[in-house]
């Protein structure tokens, strides 16, 4: 949900961008204001977020009024640009190897889904014939075995955890 709400509060910036039958400096200030603030209600990298207004209002010059130049079309494009940027690691993606370990850790909030995440991953490694497994190293939340369990059960995936054991390194490292 909270992409989706950043999503409707930056295509509400940008709309409100369009509607302007004028674009000046304080229009863009108050654009990339909602912009940043809709990042920052987000947990977006505040530093991330300043670097992203200054390198649009860099990208923007309202020095040159050359003809044929569209204001809006220039913002909405350097501030996609600058989106873009925050969510490329500008790095190839991960691409696990057949034949060695692949050890995938998954870290988010509370009801996140990374448990089911981590189930359909391995289910979707399984089906194209890779071995798998999962190990549950999470020893703080009261649930997480038993829902590994049942998870990894009702996919057919073997898993590894412990209801003893309070050292997640150590379930890690046995489970691997």
């Amino acid at each position: 949900m909270v992409l989706a709400d950043l999503g409707r509060k930056i295509s509400s910036a940008l709309r409100s961008l369009n509607s302007t039958p004028t674009i000046s400096k304080e229009v863009l200030d108050d654009l990339l204001k909602k912009i940043a603030t809709a990042l920052i209600e987000a947990d977006v990298n505040i530093r991330q977020v300043l670097q992203l207004r200054e390198n649009v209002k860099s990208a923007i010059s309202f020095n040159d009024q050359a003809a044929g130049l569209n204001k809006q079309q220039m913002i909405q494009t350097a501030v996609f640009r600058e989106l873009l940027k925050l969510v490329d690691p500008g790095v190839p993606e991960y691409k696990p190897t057949k034949g060695k370990a692949n050890v995938f850790m998954l870290v988010g909030l509370q009801g996140s889904g990374k448990t089911t995440t981590c189930t359909k991953l391995a289910y979707y490694y399984m089906k194209r014939n890779w071995k798998t497994c999962l190990v549950c190293a999470d020893t703080f939340r009261a649930g997480a075995y038993d829902q590994i369990k049942q998870n990894a059960t009702k996919a057919r995936i073997p898993f590894y955890g412990s209801y003893t054991e309070s050292d997640p390194v150590v379930i890690a490292y046995d489970g691997c």
